[in-house]
């Protein structure tokens, strides 16, 4: 399990990034958060756990929950 922190959150467009305590940024669509987190009440600077899955674009964020 990564840790990190919710930089940016795109509402509209239903996605946004996670930047983890090593510095690298990972996508999250809001369709990975669990029931402890609600996407449209995200608003950045939270802090979370979430596993890094691949997909066709590089490491993505998936299992994501309140740290």
């Amino acid at each position: 399990m990564t840790t990190g922190t919710i930089k940016k959150v795109v509402a509209d467009r239903g996605f946004g990034f996670i930047t983890a305590e090593d510095a690298k940024e990972y996508f999250f669509h809001r369709d990975a958060l669990d029931a402890s987190l609600v996407f449209d009440r995200l608003v950045g600077g939270e802090r979370v756990q979430f596993e890094v899955e691949a997909s066709p674009k590089g490491p993505r964020a998936s299992q994501v929950r309140a740290a």
